[in-house]
């Protein structure tokens, strides 16, 4: 693992439903929602485009940070929740991109954590972080997390396993 890790506090359950039902437009609700429910890096999500959804599969195909050959060339499926499935049905429909840019994003981002009242920083990595804890909680394998989120070492993956010691004995005594 690097020698230096900055770690980010993922949303609460509770903090995560805010920011959620703060959505008060279809775009608001796409970018949040996908967020949480597939974990994209912000890029990802502001360079997905209708050729990249395979509506069959229920699944993006995502051209991720990294790869051998620079920049966006590392290739990875993403699963497509129930819940974003209509969302991205309706915008890709009429569109061929999101629309919007990475800082539109960020500053969206910021804007619905504020109305959800929610006093902390909140940045789609923070979106990412949440969905990766959530995912652990939900029993998803770190390797199963470690493809959808494209993290080429396991390590990095591992990062997100930073759960609270209550949360740890809390799963313990419901598995042993």
């Amino acid at each position: 693992m690097p020698k230096y890790q900055f770690k980010r506090e993922p949303l609460t359950q509770d903090e995560a439903t805010r920011l959620a039902n703060g959505c008060e437009t279809p775009l608001e609700r796409l970018i949040i929602w996908t967020i949480l429910d597939t974990g994209l890096r912000v890029s990802e999500l502001v360079g997905l485009q209708a050729s990249n959804i395979d509506w069959q599969g229920r699944r993006l195909i995502v051209y991720g940070k990294g790869g051998p050959f620079g920049s966006q060339s590392k290739r990875r499926v993403v699963p497509m929740t129930d819940r974003i499935r209509p969302l991205i049905e309706a915008h890709f429909g009429l569109y061929d991109t999101l629309g919007v840019g990475v800082r539109t994003v960020q500053r969206l981002v910021k804007r619905i954590a504020n109305r959800a009242k929610i006093r902390r920083n909140v940045t789609p990595h923070v979106g990412r972080h949440t969905h990766a804890v959530t995912a652990l909680q939900r029993g998803i394998s770190l390797a199963s997390l470690q493809r959808v989120l494209g993290h080429d070492h396991i390590e990095t993956t591992a990062i997100y396993l930073n759960i609270s010691g209550e949360e740890a004995a809390r799963e313990y005594r419901e598995k042993w």
